[in-house]
């Protein structure tokens, strides 16, 4: 299985690393990560943009997928995402923890909750599927 530091060295050159997500936990069926406040995540006007949110969601979602492929998979694709936004955050961190709903051969679904670290206030409860992908067949 991988490990905390694998997904982190994993996100750290791409957008996860850039925002500044750090996973926390990888366990069977549940990632959790956290991400700091900062001015650069806020929208313009001064609440924490929606973007920021579904990012911290999808990525320990999709971490969790990849924690989770089945046997003889080879990647998964997001392909469908929800995200009902409840509050909002202004400082301190932000924290997700996404749990397995569905481990399937062919989908995978995720249920993600974000809250603020700090108080813990709900921030956006969020669901994602995704398709589990194998290697085409050359015949």
């Amino acid at each position: 299985m991988l490990t905390v530091d694998d997904f982190n060295r994993r996100g750290a050159e791409n957008l996860p690393g850039h925002l500044g997500i750090v996973i926390t936990r990888v366990a069977t069926s549940t990632v959790t990560a956290e991400l700091p406040v900062s001015k650069q995540l806020m929208a313009p006007n001064g609440f924490l943009h929606a973007g920021s949110v579904v990012t911290l969601a999808d990525t320990c979602s999709g971490y969790g997928c990849l924690a989770s492929l089945p046997e003889g998979a080879t990647g998964f694709t997001t392909i469908e995402l929800k995200s009902n936004h409840l509050g909002t955050a202004r400082d301190g961190s932000i924290e997700c923890t996404a749990t397995a709903a569905h481990l399937g051969r062919t989908t995978q679904v995720w249920d993600a909750v974000v809250k603020h670290k700090e108080s813990g206030k709900t921030i956006a409860l969020f669901r994602c599927t995704q398709m589990v992908l194998y290697a085409k067949n050359s015949a």
